[in-house]
């Protein structure tokens, strides 16, 4: 197959969001493929992390010994990270024509920080004008599924990589059901950027639906 370089073109900001379990992680490499097999270059990063520093602070976020963490603190961690992810990563990428996919981005904020842990909207929103100043993904998928069914999913993979479940993942059904509830809020008064999709359907109709979106947003991006 011949592949044509469109790094004329300007780059495009992707995220993935959703809760535990939803496949992100599977998408996020079908996404990547895809776009590759149509000649684009792809930077693949994630949330809280991308580079070292952001890393760094990923390690702290996660980590289920600091439960003491305050909401507050858990916030401005995760806007220092994703200033960080910004300037170093995704705005340099996006400048060389490349398109940047990343696994959750300032969403997230809003579906954890906000509406799980109970974070004012507004105070989220002052911490986004002030990182982002209007920069915002084109174009963002969320995962959505049942919260019994995403939870089943998080313990089957931990019990197979024996990976430990982090301070994010040993909350309760109940707080995963708030960060549903606040990414469906979220894209439903913006349809325009985000899909939502059915993430209990088998994998190859989720895929099916990335691929149309994808389709059109390429084609945007043409035109």
């Amino acid at each position: 197959m011949t592949t044509h370089t469109h790094q004329s073109r300007p780059g495009q900001f992707i995220t993935l969001e959703g809760t535990e379990g939803g496949g992100k992680s599977t998408n996020l490499v079908f996404i990547q493929q895809w776009l590759q097999d149509k000649g684009l270059e792809v930077v693949v990063t994630r949330e809280p992390g991308g580079t070292p520093i952001s890393e760094a602070v990923r390690q702290i976020l996660l980590d289920p010994n600091y439960n003491e963490m305050t909401v507050e603190t858990e916030l401005l961690l995760m806007f220092a990270a994703r200033n960080q992810h910004i300037q170093q990563i995704i705005l340099p990428a996006l400048a060389d024509g490349k398109w940047v996919v990343s696994d959750r981005f300032t969403d997230a904020s809003y579906a954890y920080q906000g509406g799980a842990r109970g974070m004012d909207y507004q105070r989220i929103a002052q911490l986004e004008d002030w990182v982002q100043q209007g920069f915002v993904p084109e174009m963002t998928f969320v995962f959505d599924l049942p919260i019994e069914e995403g939870l089943r999913r998080v313990a089957a993979r931990s019990n197979l990589t024996g990976q430990a479940i982090d301070r994010f993942e040993q909350e309760q059904a109940a707080f995963f059901e708030k960060v549903r509830s606040a990414y469906l809020y979220r894209a439903h008064q913006a349809p325009a950027r985000y899909q939502v999709l059915d993430a209990s359907q088998p994998l190859s109709n989720v895929q099916a639906q990335i691929h149309t979106r994808l389709t059109q947003l390429l084609a945007e991006v043409v035109d």
